[in-house]
């Protein structure tokens, strides 16, 4: 499923079309769009300029501008990519792949959403109380957030401590890799309790969790190299790239969870 860091990669390929002229776009498959019609949408965009593109949490925003007869507030575009979705720029003469259910067309080449199982897809915000109804159950972007904050908005209610990490109204970006990866690497045991973290917890965890994102921004995904938990999840003998202790998993909050039992001790 795209986190923030794959999301950041999104947005680094969304701004090969930022200051843009869209000639046309092209819906595949309208199941994508949300709350908007495939002709509206394509009327709407259509001889708009794309702005540049800016993410918050998993939710990638393309705003708009200068078109004839164009609204005095700029529609936005938001994207979310749900467990299989992605952005890919293109030529024009590239073969259309079976998923790519939205084509945004530029002289210069496409704009192509694809998404295999279209679990969420685009929305067309209007007004600009759209789009903060769309994020409005957001928390402050995981990348963003100061170290006091995220203490407070971690601890304020008693909870485990990894599906109090991957809630996206606590801090929006982090989802089940993410999380696996910062605990092991702040050597917290993921089922710990909130109430439970001191503040030399909640320092480590923040560090870490700055840290590993730097890192995965930077490439656009989590790692999966041998000093990654990552690069060792879906090995037959999993094994702590730190210290060689056989891995655990187990689910935690309904999603499936790594660890080690040496470095992260219950």
């Amino acid at each position: 499923m795209p986190e923030l860091p794959d999301v950041e990669g999104f947005r680094r390929v969304a701004k090969q079309a930022a200051h843009r002229q869209v000639r046309e776009v092209r819906v595949h498959d309208a199941q994508v769009l949300r709350g908007v019609g495939s002709e509206a949408f394509q009327r709407t965009l259509r001889r708009r300029y794309l702005a540049e593109p800016r993410r918050h949490g998993k939710w990638l925003l393309i705003g708009t501008a200068g078109a004839a007869n164009a609204p005095a507030s700029p529609p936005v575009v938001l994207l979310h990519f749900g467990m299989t979705g992605n952005l890919q720029w293109c030529p024009h003469d590239a073969e259309l792949h079976d998923h790519d259910r939205v084509v945004f067309d530029f002289a210069a080449g496409e704009l192509r959403y694809r998404d295999m199982r279209k679990l969420t897809g685009i929305h067309l915000a209007r007004e600009q109380d759209e789009v903060d109804d769309l994020l409005a159950g957001l928390g402050p972007d995981a990348q963003q957030i100061e170290a006091a904050e995220f203490g407070e908005r971690l601890t304020r209610t008693r909870r485990r401590l990894k599906p109090a990490l991957m809630d996206q109204s606590v801090i929006a970006g982090l989802g089940n890799i993410c999380v696996d990866e910062i605990l092991w690497r702040a050597r917290i045991h993921p089922n710990r309790s909130t109430a439970d973290l001191t503040d030399d917890d909640l320092d480590r965890l923040y560090r870490e969790m700055r840290a590993m994102l730097r890192e995965a921004v930077r490439v656009g995904r989590v790692p999966d190299g041998p000093s990654w938990l990552t690069g060792h999840r879906d090995e037959p003998d999993r094994r702590c790239p730190r210290c060689s202790t056989a891995l655990r998993r187990t689910r935690i909050g309904g999603r499936s969870t790594l660890w080690c039992p040496t470095c992260q001790p219950d």
